[in-house]
C-alpha cells in the first residue's frame, strides 16, 4: 500500500514538490521560502525551462483550477489546456458567454 501525496507548486522557483497530506495545508518553498500552491495529486510539472507552460499553469492556479483525481470517473483531472492560445481562446470564450473562467479552461471543447 502506497503513501498517499500530493502536489505543491512554487511559480516563482518553477518547482514542484511532492508531499504526504500530513505535511499541513501551509507549505513553504524549500528554495526561496515564499508559500505554496496545492495542486493536487494528479499534477504533471512542465519543465522547469518551459516559459509557456509555467505562464499557462499560472493562469489555471489563479483562475482556481487544480488537478485532483475523480474518485468516481478514475480517469485522472480531465482536460486541461497547455499552451497560452488555447487559454486565451477559453478566456475569450468566458468573456463572451458569461462562464465563470475556472469552467471554460477546464471544458474541452470551446
Amino acid at each position: 500500500m502506497g503513501i498517499n501525496r500530493t502536489s505543491s507548486v512554487c511559480l516563482p522557483c518553477r518547482a514542484s514538490y511532492k508531499q504526504g497530506y500530513a505535511a499541513g495545508p501551509e507549505r513553504k518553498c524549500p528554495r526561496c521560502g515564499e508559500p505554496m500552491v496545492g495542486v493536487g495529486s494528479a499534477f504533471q510539472p512542465p519543465r522547469r525551462r518551459d516559459a509557456e507552460g509555467w505562464r499557462v499553469l499560472s493562469v489555471l492556479l489563479h483562475a482556481g483550477v487544480r488537478f485532483r483525481t475523480s474518485c468516481c470517473q478514475g480517469c485522472g483531472p480531465g482536460y486541461r489546456p497547455r499552451t497560452l492560445s488555447e487559454v486565451k481562446a477559453r478566456v475569450a470564450y468566458a468573456r463572451r458567454t458569461g462562464e465563470p473562467l475556472a469552467e471554460a479552461l477546464v471544458r474541452p471543447v470551446v
